[in-house]
Formats: C-alpha cells, structure tokens, sequence
C-alpha cells in the first residue's frame, strides 16, 4: 500500500538535529558554564579539525561565510579600483564582498552544465587592476581549478575559492579550500555543515597569510588593543563552534546520503529532465539538486499544488542587480548566467528525506512532465 506524503520540505533541520540534540545541548551548555563566549578551546578545536578535513595547513574560524570572502579579500590587500573576476550566477555575497572593500566585481559567464564560472573566458577579462580571481563552487561542486589556477600563476594573480556551498567537495581528489589562495566557507544553517545561526571558516596553506587572518578578525590587533592593521569584528561565536564540532563528524555520512538521493533522482529522470551535470573528476556534495526546466512557472506549480519544496537559486544574476548598475553592466551581457537565472529550480535533496518523500517528489514531477 502506498504511503500517503502530504507534503515535502526544501529542508526540514528538526530531522537533521533530533539524533544529536542531546549531544548539541551538552556541548551549548560546557561554553555557558566555561563562561568563554568569546574564542577559547572551541574555536582552536574547530579550526584545526577542519583544517585537517579539508586538507588545508591552516583554518581561521569567522563570523560568517559573508565575513569569510570580506577577509580574504582584505588579508591580501584588495581595495579600492581593485578588480576581482568573478561569477554573476551566485549568491549575492560573492559580489557584495568585494564591493564592500571598494573593488568591481568583473563578470565572466558561466559553464551551463555546471553553472560554474567558464575558464575559457577568463583571460579576457584580465586588465592591470585585476588581483584575483574568485571561482564559486556552485551548488556544492568545485569549479574547473586546473585552469583557473594556471591563469593565476600567468598573470599573477590569488585565487579566493567561494566555497559556501562546498565543504567536503572534490576537484581531481583536491578538497575544496585547499586549491586557491584562501578557501570561503559558510556555516548558514542550511549547508551541509551548519550551525545554529551565521558562522563561517577560512582555509589557507600559506602560513603567514593564517596569520594575519587571525589579527583581521579582532580588529587587526596583535596583542590586544595594539593595532597594526585595520581590521573588523570577524569573530567565529564559540556557541556556533560547539554545535559544528558534534556535527562534523556526521558530515560524511550526510554527502553520502545526498549523493544516494541524487542517483535516485538521476535515474528517475532520465531521459525527461536535465539533471545535474557532474563534471568528471569532481565529487559532489549536492548542496542543492538543480533541474532545468523550460517551464518552470508550470513545474512550480504543480509542486506547489502537492506541497513540495522547491527554491530558485537564484532569479537575478549579480550583472543585473540593481545596487551594482554603477559598474555598468546590462542585460545580454552574460547570456548563459541570464537563461540559467530564468530555468533553474532546486528541490528536496537532504539527508533526512525518506524514501516515500523521494518517490513523491519523482510522482509529481514526472506526471506533470507527462
């Protein structure tokens, strides 16, 4: 008999946190009673675990995954006219960070099968202001680096990994974060990796530019209340860095389970939707599962008629934002990013999603396609 699904959510955390909510709760509670709510043992354990998970020397922990790209960008001293190429197709953080320091974000188009940024058109955006380039890992898989660095070392540039989306991810059996010149992570709580509120994490292996992170984060001192740099309130919250610490080692069990809903879908879909494209040497983590639809307002609503979750990331490319006009951008400038922005859709891929759920989602789906 089969199960009757009233609904399916985008992401349900109660399912994601009831195995845990003991240990989670003992682990608030030691920082409450330590009283060390400003960095401390928590932090210093976090950093050095995720260094180690993602092969990096070093871990900065930080306040967000926002905070994370805005430090990066001012460790290695990018600033006003500065130029950053980076990607339109992504979340706004990516363009606001570099804003935020007084660089132009210099738009390049993306791959429309991994909506990553395109290598190949990189070089041609390169002029005497650029200082780095800022690849996303989009959707959880890592962008092409191999050539991405390689225009790096010609010209010369860093190379800043947004990888909010991305922990655990492979490029070529290279975790992300441990490929550029400073790795971005986010510990929004609806990563794969989230804590109870904002949290973030950089990855670097240069050693001194560690470092200097670690002095950027509290307001560029070093020892306190000297400052030699001009830095900002960076901080990664001790509470948010006991959560990570009990989940962490859930994490990989977690890709797993995505990655196995994933091949449900693939196979599933074949044959009647574009499913996510896995570039080859890549391991995905499956941050979202992203169709591409033709029609996508009809898709939405038959979800919706049965109460399934759904999201579009994301509906507007940065190029055509309306607070980043005075960098002259238009529409048709980026055509790929523009088609994806109005064809995307993402549904139900957590962990926690039961196997009625997933075949509710194919039911539906597949019967509005037939």
């Amino acid at each position: 008999m089969q199960t009757l699904i009233k609904s399916v959510p985008l992401l349900d955390l109660h399912r994601e946190y009831a195995p845990i909510r003991t240990e989670v709760l003992k682990a608030i509670e030691e920082v409450v009673d330590s009283t060390q709510f400003i960095m401390g043992p928590k932090i210093t354990e976090l950093e050095k675990k995720i260094a180690t998970y993602c092969d990096a020397k070093r871990a900065v922990g930080v306040s967000s995954g926002t905070d994370a790209l805005v430090i990066a960008l001012m460790a290695l001293e990018i600033g006003q006219d500065d130029e950053v190429i980076t990607t339109p197709f992504t979340f706004f953080a990516t363009a606001g960070s570099i804003a935020r320091v007084g660089a132009k974000a210099v738009f390049v188009d993306i791959d429309p099968l991994t909506y990553n940024i395109d290598p190949a058109k990189i070089e041609a955006a390169i002029t005497p202001k650029t200082k780095a380039i800022m690849p996303v890992h989009l959707f959880g898989q890592m962008a092409d680096m191999d050539p991405i660095m390689d225009i790096a070392k010609r010209h010369n540039l860093f190379v800043i990994e947004d990888a909010a989306q991305a922990i655990g991810s492979t490029y070529k059996g290279k975790k992300a974060g441990s490929v550029g010149t400073i790795g971005c992570f986010s510990f929004f709580p609806s990563k794969n990796l989230g804590c109870c509120g904002d949290g973030g994490i950089v990855t670097t292996n240069d050693e001194a530019l560690a470092d200097k992170l670690e002095i950027l984060r509290v307001h560029g001192s070093k020892p306190k209340y000297y400052h030699h740099l001009i830095g900002g309130n960076f901080r990664l919250d001790p509470l948010q860095a006991a959560v990570l610490l009990v989940k962490l080692p859930f994490l990989e069990g977690h890709h797993a389970v995505r990655r196995q809903n994933a091949a449900f879908f693939d196979a599933s879909f074949k044959g009647i939707l574009d499913t996510p494209y896995v570039q080859e040497g890549n391991g995905m983590i499956y941050n979202q599962y992203t169709l591409r639809l033709k029609n996508r307002v009809a898709m939405i609503n038959a979800l919706d008629a049965k109460n399934i979750g759904h999201s579009i990331y994301y509906p507007v490319p940065l190029h055509m934002q309306s607070c980043f006009e005075h960098w002259g951008y238009k529409a048709g400038d980026f055509p790929e990013s523009e088609k994806a922005a109005t064809e995307v859709l993402s549904i139900p891929i957590f962990s926690g999603l039961t196997q009625e759920e997933l075949e509710t989602v194919v039911r539906v789906i597949t019967n509005h396609k037939n």
